[in-house]
C-alpha cells in the first residue's frame, strides 16, 4: 500500500511535450509509474516516450482512464489547468509549479476541496513512493536518498528534502511515501490534510517532518497528535532555526503571524503532542532508530 500514488494510479501528464514533461514522464515510466496519456493543446497525434498525446483530458480520459494528473504547466496556467483536470472526475493532482499567483493558488484549493479531489503543491517537486511510482521530479535512482522503506516524509522544503531523507537511509531505514506538499503561502494540501493517509498505511510505521519557519502546519500536526487523529512515532527537522526573530524572510511560506509560525512555536508545539525534533539533519535518523529500534519495527521495503 502507497500513500496518494501507486501502480494502480494510471496517470495522466499535462505538459507533456514541454522539456521537463517528456524528461520526467520518461522517468516516472521507469520508475513503474502507469503513465497513460499525456495533454498538450495543439500537439494531439504526438507520442512521448510511447505515450500518445491529446489535445484535451476529456479525449486522453475517454480512451485511457486516467484517474490521477501530474501538471509540468507554466504558473499563470496552471490554475486552468487543474480546473480541467478537476472537471474531468480527476481526485489526484500534482503541480509542480513554483510562482503560482496567491489567488489563483486560494481558488484551486477551494474548487478541489469542494469536489473532493486533493492537489498536492505548487512549488514542490511532488509526491513518490521509492520502488513504486512517482508523480513529480525525484532522482529516485539515487538509493541513497529514495531507498524504499517504511518511513513517510512529508516536507515543505525542496532544499533540505534530500539531505534529511538521506539521514533517513543511512540509519539504516527507507521511505514509504513522500510528499511534498510545497513551501508556497497557500498550498494545494496541508500536512494535517494527509496524515489519515499515513496512519491507515500498513507499510508506514512512523512519520517525519521537515517544516520550516511560517505558516502553521506543522502546529497543525502536532493539534492532529494530541487529539489521537495520528498515533505512529513523529520526527522533525525544522528549517529557518536561526533566522533572526521578527525578520521577514524570502521565502514565499516564510511568514510569521498572529504569534504562531516561528520555530520556536513548532519546537514548543511538537514537544507538547511527544514529537521529537532534531537539531541537525542528521540527528533524524538517530532519533527515528531510537523509537523504532527499541520497538523492533522492520527498517525494510513495504510490499508491492
Amino acid at each position: 500500500m502507497s500513500v496518494f500514488i501507486d501502480r494502480n494510479d494510471r496517470v495522466l501528464v499535462q505538459g507533456i511535450t514541454g522539456s521537463e514533461g517528456a524528461f520526467w514522464t520518461k522517468h516516472m515510466i521507469d520508475l513503474g509509474t502507469a503513465v497513460v496519456a499525456g495533454v498538450t493543446p495543439a500537439k494531439e497525434g504526438q507520442s512521448v516516450e510511447g505515450v500518445p498525446v491529446f489535445h484535451t483530458i476529456r479525449r486522453a480520459v475517454a480512451i485511457h482512464r486516467a484517474n490521477a494528473a501530474m501538471l509540468f504547466v507554466p504558473p499563470r496556467f496552471t490554475k486552468d489547468a487543474v480546473f480541467e483536470a478537476l472537471d474531468s472526475g480527476f481526485t489526484k493532482i500534482v503541480t509542480i509549479a513554483d510562482g503560482i499567483p496567491l489567488q489563483d493558488a486560494i481558488q484551486i484549493r477551494k474548487a478541489a476541496l469542494s469536489c473532493g479531489a486533493r492537489v498536492v503543491g505548487g512549488n514542490t517537486s511532488g509526491v513518490i513512493s521509492p520502488g513504486f511510482a512517482m508523480m513529480g521530479m525525484f532522482p529516485y535512482w539515487i538509493e541513497r536518498v529514495y531507498k524504499p522503506g517504511r518511513i513517510g516524509v512529508m516536507t515543505r522544503s525542496g532544499s533540505l528534502t534530500n539531505e534529511v531523507t538521506a539521514m533517513v537511509v543511512r540509519a539504516g531505514f527507507g521511505v514509504s511515501s513522500l510528499i511534498g506538499v510545497g513551501g508556497d503561502p497557500v498550498p494545494g494540501t496541508r500536512f494535517a490534510e494527509m496524515l489519515p493517509d499515513f496512519q491507515a498505511d500498513p507499510d508506514t510505521d512512523a512519520l517525519v517532518i521537515i517544516g520550516e519557519l511560517g505558516g502553521t502546519m506543522e502546529e497543525e500536526v502536532a493539534d492532529a497528535m494530541l487529539s489521537g487523529v495520528f498515533t505512529k512515532p513523529v520526527v522533525a527537522f525544522l528549517g529557518g532555526r536561526t533566522a533572526p526573530a521578527g525578520k521577514r524572510m524570502g521565502h514565499a511560506g516564510a511568514i510569521v503571524t498572529g504569534g504562531k509560525g516561528s520555530v520556536k512555536d513548532k519546537i514548543e508545539a511538537f514537544g507538547k503532542a511527544g514529537a521529537l525534533v532534531a537539531d541537525r539533519p542528521r540527528l533524524v535518523g538517530e532519533l527515528l532508530a531510537g523509537i523504532l529500534n527499541e520497538s523492533g519495527k522492520r527498517k525494510g521495503p513495504s510490499q508491492p
